[in-house]
């Protein structure tokens, strides 16, 4: 009776009070307005389909995971939370007057007390704009909250209520809402709290700092009211270890399933500036990323084996879309095996190695200096380059002899790609490269025959994008991070694409790619670049065995896989077929687990034939050529189509006549600094060239000298060896600017011409 009476008592003073409260009220938002403005502190990577793939944290104010909706709250936490907090939560309109009379009794006569905020109460302040979340609010603010939790209470449900509140209560430290506390302080979601879990859940909504004596006491009053006091047994302890777990980087269940690409995430970053909440759909493959991933880790893991540990931790495979350019898997490390899992290996710059070789060859038969049946000198061979020789060497250090162009390719042989850059020049091989997408850094000139065996620095991005190329028939365009719009894809990537090599090219390069008889004097028959379905592959290794590559392309994707050490320590006797092959191999394979890959049609202006070699240099076979340069029998003296070539490449080796120096497309700037009669231009016939030929400078002779110093001229010249019979064996363009006077030579800089 005297409980009635104080209730009604207070609940007349209440109702006084809310009423000059009322005009104050702000108009409160719907539950649906809440949930859809809540927003996580990270942002989501989402593959296409929508699956997460990595979460990343912006807001570093706060922590708080994703909404979580009642159904999926244990029910022992529903109960603790209720028992905790609010009671009566199921039996009041908003304002428990029983509570609030006891809590008025008992602040009366100065006794600690619950208080007679209720869920509903606690909310509204939760939802308004005062910052204060505190208990301690004076009679009039009660009274707002009161007010408003009658109107929340007309027009919520008592479970959207409840959820609402369990989503938006601050917790420990920084964690606000269930899905922050449940996941950094239990590692698990909150659908699997258990009694005690949830009773600790419920005591820090009080005191969310307090220490975890006064956590666990008040959790264990929790347990009793749940009439469960075994789970008080020990409970200081279990609080004391759960405060001291280190919080997960990432908010999830399964923390592994959400960051599966964290360079990737980076990279998407960069571009489009995410905020907290934000769920941003790429093109990436779920199931292909966590595939590649695995692959990558378990290789390097088994290359690492106690029995034959090759000192190799990092890896990165990226795969592409060859119609597209989608990137449909981009993994940048190998996580925990790596020593510096931070780098992002895709993006990072490494040496090439032979991966460059099927530019070069498809450049060189684009030009009709080469066709796939041409033989080239696999022999010791020596070139004068900056002031010393540069003596390319076979990665077995042996020489096979006379070889055609295709086993060349196929087996990666280095010195028939150096005589083959001899003829198309280090400057316009650089070119083709950079028209590729590729980033070097410097000119042709700079990187020299060197270029041929892959000395530039690229990525792995850009590398296989440049297969993709050949894949598309020599044309190059963008890769893409993020879906296109279905309405300006193809305007886009018509515009971003640009033509390299000709369709030609590409197919007879990509008939060498995918011979797996092309391969066998290095790699043998049986290796992993040999699939069950058409593939077009290349492998690499750079000096002192630092970068391992393995790039090839199906009739639908282009896989390129890195492995090496992000130190750039050299790995141990690990090859193209040991160490990136098998992972190339195994993506490839899970590509066309279901879909078949076809070799691609021949174009028009390519022709089958026939050929055969004198001395059975090589074994008859069909061979691609370009239309108008096919033949049906080589000779070691010469092919039909390439008699001069031949002859040239012989002659780094035989004594015929080349020219050193300068190099083709080379560009010289006359020095004002410099007194006219100290500069002079240098040129030099290759190391052991014969002195028979005469020197030619546009059209005009200049002697028989093995080195001339000539006095420049502005302009663009010509310089030619001619023989005895007057035809020109070799010849290379430069150009001299400067004063428009005759100078007494030029200093030589650091430009290029534009390929003839």
């Amino acid at each position: 009776m005297q409980t009635t009476l104080r209730a009604a008592s207070v609940r007349a003073t209440f109702c006084a009070l809310m009423l000059l409260a009322a005009p104050c009220v702000q108009a409160l938002p719907t539950f649906d307005q809440v949930r859809t403005q809540w927003r996580s502190s990270d942002w989501l990577l989402l593959a296409r389909d929508g699956e997460p793939l990595q979460r990343t944290r912006v807001d570093l104010k706060e922590r708080r995971g994703d909404w979580v909706s009642l159904a999926d709250v244990s029910p022992a936490l529903r109960e603790a939370i209720v028992v905790s907090e609010d009671k009566r939560f199921y039996e009041h309109s908003g304002v428990d007057w029983r509570g609030a009379a006891a809590a008025a009794w008992a602040n009366l006569w100065n006794t600690r007390t619950r208080g007679a905020s209720t869920v509903t109460m606690q909310l509204t302040g939760l939802l308004s704009d005062d910052p204060q979340h505190s208990e301690q609010r004076s009679i009039a603010q009660k009274a707002g909250q009161a007010v408003s939790a009658l109107w929340l209470e007309r027009s919520w449900r008592k479970d959207q209520i409840l959820e609402a509140y369990l989503n938006l209560v601050p917790f420990r430290g920084e964690a606000v809402g269930l899905s922050a506390l449940s996941l950094t302080l239990f590692g698990k979601a909150p659908s699997g709290l258990d009694e005690r879990e949830a009773a600790v859940a419920a005591a820090l909504i009080r005191s969310p700092n307090a220490s975890y004596p006064i956590v666990s006491a008040r959790a264990c009053r929790i347990l009793r009211d749940l009439k469960a006091p075994r789970r008080c047994d020990n409970l200081a302890s279990y609080v004391q270890l759960a405060f001291a777990r280190p919080p997960p980087a990432v908010l999830s269940v399964a923390p592994e399933a959400e960051m599966l690409a964290p360079h990737f995430a980076r990279r998407v970053a960069g571009e489009v500036h995410p905020t907290a909440g934000m769920r941003i759909v790429t093109t990436l493959d779920a199931k292909l990323q966590r595939f590649a991933t695995a692959t990558l880790r378990r290789t390097l893991v088994e290359l690492n084996a106690p029995a034959h540990a090759r000192n190799v931790h990092d890896g990165a495979i990226v795969v592409l879309d060859n119609a597209t350019g989608n990137v449909l898997a981009w993994v940048g490390s190998s996580g925990s095996l790596s020593q510096a899992g931070e780098v992002d290996a895709v993006l990072a710059r490494r040496q090439a190695g032979s991966t460059l070789k099927p530019f070069l060859y498809g450049q060189a038969i684009d030009e009709h200096r080469l066709t796939t049946a041409s033989l080239l000198d696999d022999a010791p061979l020596d070139l004068a380059a900056g002031g010393g020789l540069y003596i390319p060497q076979n990665y077995d250090k042996d020489f096979k002899g006379w070889v055609s162009v295709r086993t060349a390719l196929g087996s990666s042989l280095n010195v028939p790609a150096v005589r083959t850059l001899v003829m198309v020049t280090p400057h316009r091989f650089a070119m083709t490269l950079k028209a590729l997408g590729l980033p070097l850094a410097e000119s042709g000139d700079y990187y020299g025959y060197s270029l041929a065996l892959g000395s530039a620095d690229i990525t792995l991005l850009s590398l296989t994008n440049a297969y993709r190329a050949l894949a598309n028939g020599g044309v190059a365009s963008a890769t893409h991070d993020l879906p296109q719009a279905k309405t300006t894809r193809d305007v886009r990537v018509q515009n971003a694409s640009r033509r390299v090599l000709s369709a030609d090219a590409a197919y007879i390069i990509t008939t060498v790619l995918w011979d797996n008889n092309a391969r066998t004097r290095t790699f043998g028959f049986d290796s992993p670049l040999a699939t069950r379905f058409f593939s077009a592959v290349k492998t690499g290794t750079s000096k002192d065995m630092r970068d391992n590559w393995t790039i090839g392309f199906t009739s639908r994707y282009t896989v390129g896989v890195w492995v090496g050490n992000a130190d750039g320590s050299a790995m141990w006797d690990v090859s193209g077929v040991t160490g990136a092959s098998p992972i190339w191999a195994a993506v490839v394979g899970y590509l066309h687990r279901h879909v078949s890959s076809l070799p691609p049609a021949m174009p028009a202006g390519v022709v089958k034939t026939r050929v055969s070699f004198d001395g059975n240099v090589e074994p008859s076979r069909n061979e691609w050529f370009l239309k108008g340069s096919e033949l049906t029998t080589v000779g070691l003296a010469a092919d039909a189509g390439n008699a001069s070539l031949q002859g040239a490449m012989r002659g780094a080796r035989s004594g015929a006549s080349r020219i050193g120096s300068p190099t083709d497309g080379t560009l010289f700037a006359l020095d004002p600094d410099i007194p006219a009669a100290r500069q002079r231009i240098v040129f030099e016939r290759v190391s052991g060239s014969s002195t028979g030929s005469v020197w030619r400078l546009d059209g005009k002779p200049l002697g028989h000298a093995q080195r001339l110093l000539w006095p420049p001229w502005p302009g663009r010249h010509l310089l030619e060896l001619v023989n005895a019979q007057g035809a020109s064996v070799d010849a290379v363009h430069f150009e001299v600017r400067g004063a428009t006077a005759r100078a007494a030579g030029a200093s030589k800089a650091g430009g290029t011409l534009p390929p003839r």
